[in-house]
This record gives structure tokens, sequence and C-alpha cells, in this order.
């Protein structure tokens, strides 16, 4: 089973998809790899659908990628009677952090480490902008400010400081267990929130240990400061623009989206676009036109993947949503002017041999017309190598590595295949071209593109081209 598309699709798992027809029915409608998203639900429920998603993943014999969205420190007021107040533009409002319900007056803040970063003139937004304070007073305990913007403050509403870098680790003690747990289960990529700064990709890189792949989510200022390096020490980045819309203004968005999605495309690195994609899908059977064209937008941008949040957690129309994904990015990457697009956008080669031999191997496959580019891979950084290249073939991986096979099904371009390592070119070339066939990639009479490392097995090696016919 093969996506007649090169960009992926990242689907999230919530109670609108909690049993195994829904999570085959979104695979069957284009999802590439499953979110679970440890801010809502249990570690039952996470259990519960990653196992459905193996089900489904032996059912079909291709393998499913699975992010574990860690929540990070998420930033909240305390509760109110009644479940909320009201607060008035121009009246004072004091956020203290004892424990205890607020008013028109108050509120809680059980984060000691906002107040040591707040200091006069500081703004505060709440509940995803749509609040605003400006701090006038403010002490380790306690801030007295102005209502800006005025409206409804309701229990556990979440706080941002916009362009505030605050002394905190994006790794709750929630987190900690939520990771441990995720990587217990055997979830392929880890998602980290809220990052600003390299120490907190190095912390949790050091407590997972490799057993899976680090995805970091640009969702503040302070990490935007620091893109270059935070995007080489991540395996994946997301484009977080929910958050990231809250600190930053509405229209600096698209641009900031453009340059991480360039910045990771230079690096060879996979990101993932998200947030809001297809949003009126929750509640609609169909998106609205500037949905269809923010999705096209990521692709002609030469994202790896786009990424549906609501739309298939809690949604009427899951699978639906998938769907007209599914559609939008394969219309788009028919489109004469996508190639046109990503030809302009070409990152140069690394001074590598890995990259002299990807950029070979893409530059080869144009001119035989070869069906397919197929990859030897270990560790998976010779198909990195190879789809940040971005080829017009398709990528077929060969790994023995179960695990990498699966981080590879978020990778753009990408079809991955299970299977024992080799020991001599006429195996490598013999399995590359009974495996395209079998897999629907290539037929009789075509040419396909190999590349692999010598000695085989041996990760990020890559060093040897070859072109080979599909016999009959």
């Amino acid at each position: 089973m093969r996506r007649h598309r090169k960009a992926k699709i990242v689907a999230t798992l919530g109670p609108a998809t909690g049993d195994t027809s829904a999570i085959r029915d979104l695979f069957h409608a284009g999802a590439d790899v499953f979110r679970l998203n440890f801010s809502h639900g249990t570690h039952e429920d996470h259990q519960w659908r990653y196992e459905l998603i193996r089900q489904v993943e032996l059912e079909t014999g291709r393998p499913i990628g699975t992010l574990a969205d860690l929540q990070g420190p998420k930033l909240r007021v305390g509760n109110f009677p009644g479940g909320g107040v009201a607060l008035k533009a121009g009246k004072p409002f004091r956020l203290e952090l004892k424990d205890g319900p607020g008013d028109e007056t108050r509120a809680s803040l059980p984060h000691p480490e906002i107040f040591q970063a707040l200091e006069p003139g500081t703004r505060l937004l709440l509940d995803d902008g749509k609040l605003a304070l400006e701090v006038q007073k403010c002490g380790p305990d306690f801030a007295d400010t102005v209502v800006k913007v005025g409206g409804r403050l309701s229990d556990h509403k979440g706080v941002n400081l916009p362009g505030v870098l605050l002394p905190i680790s994006a790794l709750t003690a929630k987190d900690r267990k939520d990771l441990q747990f995720a990587l217990d289960l055997g979830c392929d990529w880890i998602a980290l929130s809220f990052v600003q700064r390299p120490e907190d990709v190095a912390e949790a890189r050091k407590l997972i240990a490799g057993r899976a792949a680090v995805l970091i989510k640009l969702e503040k200022p302070a990490a935007i400061d620091r893109l270059g390096e935070l995007v080489d020490l991540a395996d994946a980045v997301m484009v977080a623009r929910g958050d990231l819309g809250v600190e930053m203004s509405a229209e600096d968005v698209p641009i900031l989206q453009k340059r991480i999605v360039a910045a990771c495309r230079e690096r060879g690195k996979p990101v993932i676009v998200a947030t809001q994609m297809l949003e009126s899908m929750v509640s609609a059977p169909q998106p609205t036109r500037a949905e269809a064209s923010d999705v096209a937008t990521a692709v002609y941008d030469g994202a790896d993947a786009v990424m549906l949040s609501a739309e298939t957690a809690s949604g009427q129309y899951p699978v639906e949503a998938v769907a007209m994904m599914n559609r939008i990015v394969a219309r788009v990457e028919k489109d004469p002017a996508y190639r046109r697009i990503l030809s302009a956008q070409h990152p140069e080669p690394e001074t590598t041999a890995a990259d002299a031999i990807s950029a070979a191997a893409a530059q080869v496959a144009h001119t035989v017309s070869a069906a397919v580019i197929v990859t030897y891979t270990t560790s998976g950084s010779t198909t990195l190598r190879v789809a940040r290249e971005r080829p017009e073939t398709p990528i077929l991986c060969l790994t023995s590595a179960r695990e990498t096979a699966r981080r590879l099904a978020l990778v753009w371009g990408t079809h991955c295949v299970q299977s024992p390592d080799v020991s001599s070119f006429a195996e490598m070339v013999d399995k590359a071209c009974g495996i395209a066939r079998d897999e629907g990639l290539a037929e009789p009479g075509q040419r396909v593109v190999v590349t692999a490392g010598v000695p085989f097995g041996t990760p990020g090696s890559t060093n040897v081209l070859r072109i080979a016919w599909i016999e009959n």
C-alpha cells in the first residue's frame, strides 16, 4: 500500500478516534503518523490507542509512526467561584502565588517562575490572547496589574508572556512521567512543548537516551531567536502556530512559518506545519477555501508533513478531514508550479560524501527517468539526506530496523519497508529491484537508482550509487 503523494499527514487521536475501526479508517484515508497528545487523557487511554495503532500496522503491513506530544510547562491561573469572572478594561487585577479561589479583583497564579521574570510594563496574555494585563507593580509572590483587554476569565485558562524568557525547563514533573511512559510504550517520536533554549533539547536527549527521536515544537519567540541552534540539535521540528500566534503578532506567523521550514530544509530535518489547518472541519464536512489554501502553502514550501489536531481528535468529521488533507496535498504536488518552487528553494548540498551521493541520486534519477530511488539505511540518515533533495521520484527506504522505518514515516517522499541487511552488491541490487516491483513503485523495464553505504549496515556511511533495471 503506497501513498501517491510526497508530503505526509499527522493525525491526532482523541475521543472521536479511539477504536480500531476509526484508526484503520484514518490510516486508509491518508494518515501516516498518529499523535498522542499527553495534554489530555490518561496513560491507559494512550496505551489503548497505541496498541490499536500497532494492530492496524500489523493488518496493513505498513510501518506507522507514533508521536508522543508532551504538554510542557503550560502556565495557568487558578479557580473562580462559579467557574469564571468578568474582567473590565482599566480595572486593577492582582495575581498572587498563594492558592485559593479568585474573584473580579484577583486570581491565583501558582507559578513562582513567572513572578521571577516579571517587571513593571510586562504584558501578560490570558486565554490564548483574548485578555491582556499589564504589570504595574510586582514582587516574588504577587503582581498588581491593570486590565488592558477585558472579557470573561474562566478556571485554569492559560497565561502567556510574550517576549519573556522564563527560567523554567521544557520538562515538568508531569512531562517526565509521561516521557518515561511513552518510551516504555515504544513511541517513535517525542515532541517537546514550549522549547526556549538549546539546553531544553539537551536535557530531553539525555533522558531519552536514543530510545526515540526528538521533535521540538517552536511556540516561543525566545526559540525563534535561537532557531539555527535548536534545529541543529533536534531530529525534527514542528511549527506550532497556536501558541506562537498568541505570543507574536498574527502577521508575523506566516513569515516565521516560511523561515522555520526553510531552516529545516537547509539542514535536512523533517518539519511539520501544525495548528488549525482544517479547523472548520471540527464541525463541518468541508473546509473553508482559506484553510485549503493554508494546507497548500505548507506543501508548496516543502514541509515534510501537515498536521490535524482537534479535527481528528474530537471533531465530527475526522476521516473526512484526513481525506480532504490527502486530496489537497496530492493536488498541489501535481501542479507544475510545485516542482518549480521546490527547485527554486533547493538548498546546496553540504560538503560530505553522503550529500554528494544523495544529490547525484536525485539528478541521475531525473536524467534516466528512474521510477524510484532506493535507499539502504540503518539509522535513517541516508534516507533523510535523499529526502532533503526533494527528488521527483519516490524514495523507497529499506531498513532492517523497525524503529527506523516507523520514524521515517514522517519524512517527505519516503515509502519504508523493513528488510534484512544485505551483504553484497549483487544482493543489494536484486533486493532493491524486487521490493520496488513488489511494492508497486516500479515495473519491469524501468530503472531504479540505488544508494547505500559500504561497509553495509554502517550508519552514516552513504558512499555508493548504482543504476539498475527491473527485470521480468
